[in-house]
């Protein structure tokens, strides 16, 4: 490397032509700024910048050294190899498909009581632990694709049809996301499962218009369920407003005679009277006869047409026959 850099210096500062002196001297002048030059470079390739989403893995001769975070770090170059590894963004991983249906080598599962059901669903997953992701497994999103298959058969497996397709989409996610993360760390993959999303579960397309003839009729008689028991509430509180006005009318009337019998204690023969007097106005109130006390009275009475006309023009209707009352 001297001589090839000596050669160059040569035909840079004239080639073969002037004094001999003169190109030695030149030599030896630039040669160590060069050399320097050259050794600033080396040790300047060596800087790491780390932005706040990543995390630089380095390695000397391919094993692990260490590690750095956001900033910057130093590696030595040619001996050592730096990676920079994202650890803050999201990936996804898709099984079966954006919908049921599309892949179904990987979409069709077996139920916990013997039924088939199309299931697509994405894993979201990022990297906790940069030295585990980079040597520990290899082809890490093929490795996470296939836990998370294994783990959704398995938890489905273990469940029913009508919740994986209806209301038990949520334990489902939740135990698959669990069971993989178990996986996952057993593997010492270095990989964090964020969430398991369900986008799509049905029964399989020859048997799907059965299951929504099913699904239709159950909601069908949910709704008759709910009508039933509106109506019941509604007669409840009709029979409880119907108990209240009873009772109160009682309480009413009971308080009523309370206070009539009181005055009848203190005055009898004036309440016999006043109760009396009561009770006739209340019986003569509709009647069309005219009763006059005649004593004292020599000459003829004579009443307007209007004392004779009915008291109550409407038309009056039968009152309804007692129970047990004679025919």
């Amino acid at each position: 490397m001297i001589e090839r850099w000596t050669a160059r210096l040569r035909g840079l500062l004239g080639g073969g032509g002037g004094q001999p002196g003169g190109q030695e001297e030149a030599i030896r002048r630039y040669a160590p700024l060069v050399g320097g030059a050259l050794v600033a470079l080396y040790f300047f390739s060596g800087i790491i910048i780390v932005s706040a989403k990543q995390e630089a893995v380095v390695t000397t001769f391919g094993a692990y050294t260490r590690s750095y975070g956001p900033g910057i770090g130093y590696h030595l170059p040619i001996f050592e190899r730096s990676q920079l590894v994202d650890i803050t963004t999201i990936n996804e991983t898709t099984v079966g498909g954006q919908k049921a249906g599309s892949v179904p080598a990987e979409s069709l599962m077996l139920t916990g009581d013997e039924n088939i059901v199309d299931l697509a669903f994405a894993v979201n997953w990022r990297v906790s632990d940069p030295r585990k992701f980079l040597f520990n497994i290899d082809n890490t999103r093929d490795t996470v694709k296939a836990v998370a298959e294994s783990a959704m058969r398995e938890v489905v497996g273990r469940s029913q049809l009508d919740p994986i397709i209806s209301t038990g989409r949520g334990k489902v996610q939740a135990d698959a996301q669990s069971l993989m993360q178990r996986i996952l760390d057993d593997y010492d993959a270095g990989v964090i499962i964020d969430s398991v999303q369900i986008r799509d579960a049905q029964p399989p397309q020859q048997v799907i218009a059965a299951f929504q003839d099913v699904a239709t009729a159950g909601q069908n008689f949910q709704a008759r369920i709910n009508e039933a028991g509106g109506q019941a509430a509604k007669i409840r509180q009709e029979a409880l407003g119907y108990k209240a006005q009873v009772v109160n009318e009682a309480r009413g009337e009971a308080e009523r005679f309370n206070q009539i019998y009181e005055q009848y204690r203190l005055a009898p023969g004036v309440t016999r009277e006043r109760l009396y007097i009561e009770t006739m106005e209340r019986v003569l109130a509709k009647s069309n006869k005219v009763i006059i006390d005649g004593k004292g009275v020599t000459a003829p009475i004579v009443l307007s047409p209007d004392a004779f006309k009915p008291r109550n023009p409407t038309p009056t209707t039968a009152a309804p026959r007692a129970p047990g009352a004679a025919q």
